[in-house]
């Protein structure tokens, strides 16, 4: 008999390829969602807000799985709520926190799940640790919590304020680098991702533990720009800028720059390879990701949007740190 599972969540960038493969390996999936977007085929969606907790409940009540993901708690509230509405009939709980839960900047690397969890510069990553020390202490259920870093799919351009860089690339206009652009940075692709998480539904190896999966293909920030430069057939014009000096210009894109992608990542993916074998990402960035991101927003133009703020900031960063010719 197939596993049935449950997928809090689950329509989103990460969370849909982990439904589709969850579906072509015959578990039965049951989609919790609030129906802004449709489920993948295959999926059973279940139409409700899970913040309704009294609708929730009467949904849930008769239900039983032998594994939830759930991809919408964000905080110890989130978490107690859902798991008073399943106690007593799921088999495994898995939590999605964050790599950007480990200690920012790291003092070694590659990180390791036995890497310290401490990230002073964002509210998401404190919030995510503060869940997972909270679920260090459940025993109702087997817990496995996984971290993921930088996923990403065609519907998500890897820089803050999407499209908007692309854009000003194909107008000619700077592009702002965090740093010099030559910390180390590791992209994922959700359909390789994707083969970890399943992998690890069921196996009693996962039971209490916690695993990251990601590439272990490493890039260099100027080199992921370039990606996506090529792939929108244009050269960049990339002016480099000290991350602190974007926090102060934009503080909520420098937050996320602080608290997670100025720092370079590298990461050992022992531990997911040896519960999950089959895990070996192949989905190269510059080979195929960054095309797959260029030309769904290319197929319609309602998907190129620009965040006027990031785009602001960006032209007064160029003027302000452009260097000037002697």
């Amino acid at each position: 008999m197939a596993m049935k599972i449950l997928v809090i969540g689950g329509t989103g960038i990460i969370g849909r390829a982990c439904v589709e493969l969850a579906v072509s390996r015959g578990l039965e999936v049951d989609v919790l969602t609030r129906g802004r977007r449709p489920v993948p085929d295959g999926a059973r969606p279940l139409g409700l807000d899970i913040s309704d907790v009294d609708a929730a409940r009467r949904q849930l009540r008769d239900r039983e799985y032998g594994a939830v993901i759930d991809w919408l708690a964000f905080t110890p509230e989130d978490i107690a709520r859902h798991l008073e509405l399943l106690r007593g009939r799921i088999g495994q709980y898995v939590f999605i926190s964050s790599a950007s839960a480990y200690q920012t900047p790291p003092l070694t690397i590659p990180v390791t799940e036995k890497t310290p969890l401490s990230n002073p510069y964002w509210r998401y990553s404190r919030d995510k640790i503060a869940c997972e020390e909270m679920l260090a202490g459940e025993r109702s259920v087997p817990i496995t919590v996984v971290r993921p870093s930088h996923t990403y799919d065609r519907t998500m351009v890897p820089f803050d304020g999407g499209w908007t860089a692309i854009q000003r690339m194909r107008d000619r206009k700077p592009v702002i680098v965090p740093g010099d652009g030559t910390s180390l940075w590791t992209m994922t692709h959700s359909a390789d991702f994707a083969v970890g998480i399943v992998g690890l539904l069921g196996r009693s190896e996962a039971r209490g533990e916690t695993f990251h999966i990601t590439s272990e293909t490493p890039m260099t920030w100027n080199s992921i720009y370039h990606a996506m430069a090529a792939a929108a057939g244009v050269e960049p014009d990339l002016v480099h800028v000290a991350s602190d000096a974007i926090a102060a210009a934009e503080p909520e894109w420098g937050a996320a720059l602080l608290g997670d992608k100025s720092h370079s990542m590298l990461f050992d993916n022992s531990k997911i390879r040896s519960v999950v074998p089959e895990f070996a990402p192949r989905i190269s960035f510059e080979e195929q990701g960054a095309r797959e991101i260029v030309d769904w927003h290319d197929a319609d133009p309602a998907r190129r949007t620009i965040d006027p703020v990031i785009d602001d900031a960006m032209d007064r960063l160029a003027v302000a740190y452009r260097p000037r010719a002697l």
